[in-house]
């Protein structure tokens, strides 16, 4: 899998739509990391489902 610097959405290894994994690709961290972290917010209030569906809509797939 190349490396990508930049904030997209890989095509393959993604579960829902692949925001986890495009922002774990992006900051170098490990996907499992990333939808951990997502998870674990999900328990305190605020917008995550928005934010992700809003990341879903604003990041272009890859093109690789």
């Amino acid at each position: 899998m190349p490396q990508s610097r930049s904030l997209v959405r890989p095509r393959n290894g993604t579960v829902i739509a692949g925001v986890c994994a495009g922002l774990a690709d992006r900051t170098g961290m490990s996907r499992t990391t990333v939808r951990l972290l997502f998870l674990l917010s999900c328990l305190l209030p605020g917008p995550q489902f928005v934010l992700y569906i809003v990341l879903w809509i604003i990041m272009p797939k890859a093109d690789y």
